[in-house]
């Protein structure tokens, strides 16, 4: 795959997906949304859009879209689908830099790009003969072509390529932004002091022995044998039929 990168290639490490069915238009805007940011950040992004807390701005094609009170006032929208091919892409560039042997604390997402890949015309069905067409089938009441779409992207270390200042302000600005946020999967976390049980040792009390389980029996016997020779003192039953009985 030929990438569209115009800087020094052997120091970005890119991965594509080219045919994907899917809008270019969103893919542009969620592109957009990660470029010049650390992985970390640019994840984060993604990760937001896919769970619909956080809703990614649409610089352009954003014309009938409702503004975002998270983003200031400016149109925005949750692309899911686009948000997930994006981050499988994205995962695959930051694999192919660790093979390269680059640092991966220090990648940052250098180009970002996604434009059409190929147009598809559908043609009406055969069946009926289309108006001003001069073919069989219905014609179509609005440009119904399917629309395939590439992304690309490239990650690198910053400071070992050339980059323009603008780009190199906002990596500095949005690396600012990513100290902020919280550390996942931090292998150095503290593990909180487990509390000691405190062994409680009665003295008074002595240990089991089978002598004292034999000792239970006999009493228990011996209560039995004392029941059984206990002469009969319950009163005899009295007769309290009352009324015309026979007996």
């Amino acid at each position: 795959m030929n990438f569209s990168y115009n800087g020094d290639k052997n120091k970005v490490a890119f991965a594509g997906r080219s045919d994907i069915n899917a809008s270019y238009k969103d893919l542009g805007a969620v592109c957009e949304s990660i470029r010049y940011k650390s992985i970390p950040y640019a994840l984060k992004v993604l990760n937001d859009v896919i769970n619909e807390e956080k809703p990614i701005r649409y610089r352009k094609h954003n014309k009938g879209m409702g503004s975002r009170h998270e983003l200031g006032g400016n149109k925005g929208r949750y692309p899911k689908r686009c948000a997930k091919i994006v981050k499988n892409i994205l995962s695959s560039a930051v694999a192919n830099a660790i093979n390269k042997g680059f640092d991966e604390t220090k990648l940052v997402v250098i180009h970002t790009s996604a434009n059409k890949n190929d147009i598809i015309m559908r043609t009406p069905p055969k069946g009926n003969l289309s108006w001003g067409r001069g073919m069989y089938g219905y014609s179509a009441l609005r440009r119904s072509d399917l629309e395939f779409a590439k992304v690309e992207i490239g990650v690198a270390n910053p400071e070992e390529i050339e980059l323009s200042k603008k780009a190199k302000d906002l990596i500095h600005l949005f690396s600012k932004h990513s100290a902020r946020l919280p550390i996942e999967n931090e292998k150095s976390k503290k593990a909180k002091p487990k509390k000691a049980k405190v062994e409680t040792k009665d003295k008074d009390k002595e240990p089991k022995t089978p002598k004292i389980a034999d000792e239970k029996r006999e009493i228990s016997n011996e209560k039995a044998v004392a029941q059984a020779t206990k002469p009969n003192t319950t009163k005899p039953i009295k007769n309290t039929n009352i009324g015309n009985d026979r007996y």
